[in-house]
């Protein structure tokens, strides 16, 4: 969805960032700005700080911050448009109408529709389960040991065995058959007429990320076929870039991710208090769902079947994780099956040590490969080595890759450099280049491209921009000497140009605004931090003076210096020498 700036920029002002981030985070006054402990990583002393006046968040523990869009992405996991979406319901605004020809209105208020008839849906199956035609569903839910709190958490129902009763419902709501047919909770068949999809099944409402329903999956009652029946894809619902049980986590996952096959064993887990559990909906797993995960967590556990099929599917899942570099741990639950069937028969604490015992998914492969191999055969034993060096090439990471040979010949006793061989000579004959060559260019690569610590010379600039948005005063004292062509180097220079633009149209400099301009939450959390360089504590109205005059100072003369080497016209040579000798008498004051 995209958003006009005019209408992104209103909902950030009518988005208190102190009240938006107070309702996840407690903040305590101090001074002019709040302060808490920051969400976004582990501390014990406060160094998250929320500015009322910049509108906006700086960690200085982690170097995390940005506006309030960039709090909601960063803790919630939302993109952008989700962002704004949010913000803006909270500020009771309506969203505006997009662009767009007629039938793209339609497929939007089809949406909305679906939306509506799957809400009304839920709370339909919800009610059934409590009702005396439920008891059924209801029975079989605590049979599996669910509590009471869990239901409702989980927004579970029934289908009760009368194939119509849901469709007479909607129309007595008044909904079209257009706009049921599109649902995927109806059959309209010209034989049989028009069925509920769902019947005598207990029901398992999906949600997205902002908790709508989008969907719904049904446990037939008896030995009926199919046990498991889920909704087709529609308008709303893409089962490659949905998981079940998604919207419950909130926020970073630093502790990982679990990734399950099914409803149950992800209600079994948040129930024994493992509520970063997921599954996939009846479907395989996905690079879609890798990128999903990817916004959540850098880590995941898979805890699929530990049956053959489950094996094969965790394998699968391992290497789509691994392409997005995502690390991965395999849970081992045996000789239980699932981890609804290992809740059941021990503890919370006792899959907590299968967690905390979890093989890297690297040797889960090992060991399912090293099944297929006489290790006391020498000709297969070869074999094996060979097939786990063409594993290592997957590694892209250079460091990654030497750590996992490492391991590997340590666990296996073979001798690292005769297995480091083993895995070039694989390389140079998949690839047919030289393992070394590449080895080097990617060295090469990963030192070009590596970011570079802030310098003297950029803190400066970014002590500036800092003085400047602090002390609107400095752009008058300023405005004959200085100017965003000063600030030769990026990000700064494209900040300056726009703190310099807002003082000119409004007199204010408004922090949070720019940040909006960034589109990545790096980019916004690097320029918020241009907002909130640290300043050494100054008593002495002299000593802040000098600070100032000092860092004014070589931010002009090194933009002197930079438009010196890159101009050989003689009269701009001349105009910088003489601005040169004019900023030698220059002294400037803080109010």
């Amino acid at each position: 969805m995209f958003f006009e700036d005019d209408f992104i920029e209103e909902v950030r002002q009518r988005s208190d960032i102190v009240d938006i981030i107070s309702s996840y985070v407690n903040l305590k006054r101090t001074g002019s700005n709040y302060v808490g402990l920051c969400p976004f990583h582990n501390e014990k002393s406060p160094s998250f700080s929320v500015s009322p006046s910049k509108q906006m968040y700086y960690c200085f523990g982690c170097g995390k911050g940005g506006n309030v869009f960039t709090f909601l992405r960063e803790y919630d996991n939302l993109t952008f448009p989700e962002a704004v979406e949010e913000l803006a319901t909270r500020a009771g605004m309506e969203l505006p109408e997009q662009k767009s020809g007629g039938k793209d209105r339609a497929r939007r208020d089809l949406r909305d529709k679906i939306l509506e008839v799957n809400k009304l849906a839920a709370k339909y199956y919800f009610a059934k389960l409590k009702s005396e035609r439920g008891k059924e569903g209801y029975n079989y839910l605590v049979n599996r040991q669910l509590k009471t709190e869990t239901i409702v958490k989980f927004g579970l129902g029934f289908s009760d065995k009368s194939s119509g009763e849901l469709y007479r419902y909607m129309k007595s709501k008044g909904y079209e058959d257009s706009v049921l047919k599109e649902t995927g909770l109806f059959t309209f068949d010209e034989k049989r007429g028009t069925y509920d999809k769902f019947w005598n099944r207990v029901m398992f409402p999906i949600l997205d990320r902002n908790n709508h329903v989008i969907a719904f999956g049904g446990r037939v009652m008896g030995d009926a076929k199919p046990k498991y029946l889920n909704s087709p894809e529609t308008l709303v619902f893409d089962k490659s870039k949905n998981l079940y049980g998604l919207n419950l986590v909130r926020g970073k996952q630093d502790k990982g991710v679990i990734i399950c096959e099914g409803y149950m064993d992800v209600i079994a887990l948040h129930q024994a208090g493992f509520t970063n559990a997921v599954a996939s909906l009846g479907t395989a797993f996905t690079d879609k769902h890798c990128k999903l995960l990817k916004r959540y967590t850098e880590l995941v556990y898979v805890c699929y079947d530990s049956d053959g099929a489950g094996v094969k599917a965790a394998r699968r899942a391992i290497s789509l994780l691994r392409a997005e570099d995502i690390a991965t741990k395999v849970i081992d639950m045996r000789p239980y099956k699932d981890p609804d069937e290992f809740m059941k028969a021990l503890s919370p604490e006792k899959f907590q040590e299968r967690i905390d015992r979890a093989k890297s998914g690297f040797f889960f492969e090992v060991d399912q490969i090293q099944a297929n191999y006489d290790m006391k055969d020498p000709e297969s034993k070869t074999k094996f080595m060979n097939e786990i060096a063409q594993m290592c090439l997957a590694f892209s990471n250079e460091i990654e890759r030497t750590n996992y040979i490492e391991a590997f010949t340590r666990e296996y006793g073979v001798r690292s450099e005769d297995f480091k061989k083993l895995v070039a000579y694989q390389s140079s004959k998949g690839l047919g280049i030289d393992y070394e060559k590449r080895r080097q260019q990617r060295e090469e690569s990963l030192l070009g491209g590596k970011k570079k610590q802030e310098d003297g010379l950029a803190r400066r600039q970014g002590l500036f921009l800092t003085w400047l948005s602090d002390d609107l005063s400095l752009f008058e004292k300023t405005k004959d000497l200085l100017g965003p062509e000063d600030f030769v180097d990026e990000p700064y220079h494209q900040v300056a140009l726009m703190m310099y633009q807002q003082y000119r149209d409004t007199g204010r400099v408004e922090p949070a605004q720019i940040i909006s301009h960034f589109e990545s939450a790096e980019d916004q959390s690097l320029v918020a931090g241009l907002f909130n360089k640290e300043i050494e504590a100054l008593d002495r109205e002299d000593d802040k003076n000098k600070a100032l005059n000092e860092v004014f100072h070589n931010i002009k003369n090194n933009s002197i210096d930079y438009r010196s080497r890159h101009t050989t016209d003689l009269a701009d040579l001349q105009k910088i020498i003489e601005e040169k000798n004019k900023l030698k008498n220059i002294q400037l004051t803080l109010s």
